[in-house]
C-alpha cells in the first residue's frame, strides 16, 4: 500500500508541475516521502502569489466593467433621459 501512495503523489506532483508549464521542477521533483525545500517552497509561494496577482486584476477589472455598466443603466433609467428617448423613439416611429 506505502508504494501505491508514493506512486499517487509523485503523479500529482508531476501534474501539478505540469500545470504550471514548470519543467525545471518536473525534473527536479523529490522522491516520495521527502519534505520539500525550503527553495521549492518559495518557488511554490512565489507561484501563488503571482496567481493570486492576476485574479486580482481579473476581479478589479470586472468590477469596474459592471460599476461602469450599472451607472450607464441608471443614466438611462433617470426621468429626463427616458423622457428624450420615449419622445425620439415616437418621432422615428411616426406616432
Amino acid at each position: 500500500m506505502g508504494q501505491r501512495e508514493g506512486l499517487i503523489a509523485r503523479v500529482r506532483q508531476i501534474r501539478l508541475a505540469g500545470s504550471t508549464g514548470d519543467l525545471e521542477s518536473m525534473a527536479q521533483a523529490a522522491p516520495p516521502g521527502a519534505e520539500p525545500t525550503v527553495q521549492e517552497l518559495q518557488q511554490r509561494m512565489a507561484h501563488l502569489e503571482e496567481q493570486l496577482r492576476g485574479l486580482q486584476d481579473s476581479v478589479h477589472r470586472e468590477t469596474v466593467r459592471q460599476t461602469g455598466r450599472i451607472s450607464e443603466l441608471e443614466a438611462r433609467m433617470e426621468p429626463a433621459a427616458l423622457a428624450v428617448a420615449l419622445n425620439k423613439d415616437a418621432r422615428e416611429r411616426g406616432l
